[in-house]
């Protein structure tokens, strides 16, 4: 016991110098490229009206990903000749979306160590400071009174609907969709919805006094960007937002929410042999499970069904294989059109196998599930429990932490239902029938079903269960490539060259020892698209006639 006492107790003092170190060591790297491009603008003074970046929900020890292309993005406008600004939090908020702890949500936020950080990130002069207000408005004061989810989630400010913009980070950092009636989670909502207010009031007096041309922020879905995005389009002022993008250290900026993912693809785009050969080389690494996503490495191993599973399988006469997703994920908050949530639909599904004992439906819950640190607090296997799924003889449950291949299970499967994840996708380009119960970022093009409603879904349920051998249209598999390809290849912006993944910390990075002229957008084309973004609305994606062979991993 005092072993593992003290185990737990020198991980947690080694985590807390590393990380008590690493903003100094990220701002030595930061600083030097500042300093590059001070010199440049020196000589070469941007004009006009500046753009304004915010992306206090990305980072507060370290540089993420995201934090990083919202810097290098600064950086490369400027080069540019277009003036930035950052919109940074100096202990403005009474609780932020990093800052909070799941098991302990009344916790004060680290600010300390974030303004710590973006001292190092961010010049003085060229910074507006999210700051609590010294008065604030009195009305406010009744949320102290309000005493149930439902009455917060109806909170107004300004004009604003802050409970609902507040919900989906209250919902990512409680881990869970179901919030419970707690008094330390109305705790956490009444601060967030404070925090928001304060936004409020501080980016209408930055936007007032600063005018900028348009405001970049992190994914437009955390509460911090999701009001200042709202702020801004207020006041007429475009809003681009940013995720991480498909391939290793790539980002996706786009106009409208980066979360959904909107493409708008060209009619006249096709594949090339070429491109045709370099997208197989990709699926085929996908397929074994070589890759990753945001720095996460999901499938540590990918195992070969094994002998019981498919015994079971050979019992049935046919196979369904159901496929979830991390219940707090951001892009949830798009998903939900034909149900409320996607435990209601999965409780839809559960109902539906009830009702055919002679199929049996594999249900694969999300590898990422239960991620160290980051584990779901209401869960798939919980509302099967709830649901009596494993009553059920025709049903197996797959547990996030066991690492059976969901490509060998697509093959072996009759069709294939999914919520929103991108294995739908997949599941499509392995020719399998794909039925969707929420909206995903490929269903805006044919390479799915999605019915407009939960009649229309399980009258197909029932109708590809009939069929002998349902297999999707071929304009449908040829969809799922082009936009496959053109996700990865055309609206993955690629800033490898300038990142390097952090060695300790996955989904961290450094930044690369690079001349920070390389970011000018004459010799930058990832900033050059950028630069085009802010000044003509354009589309910030590669063009269709650009074809990268190779992209860092």
């Amino acid at each position: 016991m005092t072993m593992s006492l003290t185990g737990k107790v020198g991980r947690a003092i080694d985590f807390r110098l590393r990380t008590g170190l690493e903003p100094y060591l990220v701002g030595l790297q930061a600083q030097r490229i500042e300093r590059g491009v001070q010199e440049y603008e020196a000589e070469n003074p941007p004009e006009g009206s500046p753009v304004l970046f915010f992306n206090a929900s990305t980072r507060i020890w370290g540089l993420s990903q995201n934090a990083a292309f919202s810097l290098l993005a600064a950086w490369g406008l400027r080069l540019g000749g277009l003036p930035a600004r950052y919109f940074v939090c100096e202990a403005g908020m009474e609780q932020c979306v990093l800052g909070a702890i799941a098991r302990k949500p009344e916790a004060a936020p680290p600010c300390r160590v974030c303004i710590r950080l973006s001292d190092y990130l961010y010049p003085q002069r060229l910074r507006d400071p999210l700051r609590k207000p010294k008065t604030f408005d009195l009305e406010f004061s009744k949320l102290e009174a309000s005493n149930s989810l439902d009455a917060l989630r109806e909170t107004h400010y300004r004009g604003f609907q802050l409970g609902e913009m507040c919900l989906p980070s209250l919902r990512w950092v409680l881990r869970r969709h179901n919030l419970e009636e707690t008094a330390s989670t109305l705790g956490l909502y009444r601060r967030y919805l404070l925090s928001a207010a304060h936004i409020v009031d501080a980016a209408h007096e930055a936007l007032e006094r600063t005018r900028p041309r348009a405001v970049v922020v992190f994914n437009g879905i955390s509460f911090p960007e999701a009001v200042l995005r709202e702020v801004a389009l207020r006041h007429g002022i475009p809003v681009i937002t940013h995720e991480v993008g498909i391939r290793p250290l790539t980002a996706f900026f786009t106009h409208g929410h980066a979360t959904a993912y909107p493409l708008d693809i060209p009619e006249a785009f096709e594949l090339t042999p070429k491109q045709d050969a370099e997208l197989d080389s990709y699926l085929g690494q996908r397929f074994q499970g070589n890759f990753t996503m945001a720095g996460i490495q999901f499938w540590p191993e990918m195992e070969r069904l094994d002998q019981e599973l498919l015994e079971k399988i050979e019992r049935f006469d046919n196979v369904v294989v159901v496929f979830t997703n991390v219940i707090f994920d951001t892009s949830q908050v798009h998903a939900n059109i034909l149900f409320e949530d996607m435990f209601v639909w999965l409780r839809s599904v559960v109902d539906f196998a009830r009702r055919h004992p002679q199929t049996l439906f594999v249900i694969r819950a999300h590898p990422d599930e239960l991620r160290p640190g980051k584990e779901s607090r209401e869960t798939v296997q919980q509302h099967l429990e709830e649901a009596g799924a494993f009553e059920l003889p025709n049903l197996e449950f797959l547990e996030p932490t066991r690492y059976v291949s969901s490509y060998e299970l697509i093959q072996r499967a009759k069709y294939v239902m999914v919520y929103n994840s991108t294995i739908g996708l997949e599941a499509t380009l392995l020719g399998k029938v794909v039925l969707c119960g929420g909206q995903a970022r490929y269903t805006a093009y044919p390479t799915a079903y999605l019915p407009e409603d939960r009649e229309g879904y399980f009258t197909l349920a029932e109708r590809f269960l009939a069929e002998e051998n349902p297999a999707p249209p071929q304009e449908f598999r040829e969809h799922a490539r082009r936009f496959t390809y053109y996700q990865h290849y055309h609206s993955s912006l690629d800033f490898s060259r300038f990142l390097l993944p952090h060695k300790n910390f996955p989904g961290y990075v450094r930044f690369s020892d690079f001349d920070p002229l390389d970011l000018c957008p004459g010799v930058c084309e990832e900033t050059a698209i950028l630069a085009s973004g802010v000044r003509q609305g354009a589309s910030m994606v590669y063009p269709v006639d650009y074809s990268k062979v190779s992209f860092g991993e």
